[in-house]
């Protein structure tokens, strides 16, 4: 997801959870794009809602 493989779990004696907790919140961009994209792949095509 744009790290080279192994740039934090290659880091010896990382735990999972402070490798999650290095990574931070870096992956959840690329981690919306994909969900929004799959969501959007399955969505019916509405009437836009106009606000008054």
């Amino acid at each position: 997801m744009g790290l080279p493989p192994g740039h934090v779990t290659g880091v010896p004696g990382l735990s999972r959870s402070a490798q999650l907790k290095a990574l931070g919140n870096g992956v959840v961009p690329r981690q919306a794009e994909a969900a929004l994209r799959a969501l959007l792949a399955h969505a019916e095509p509405t009437t836009p809602v106009i606000a008054a």
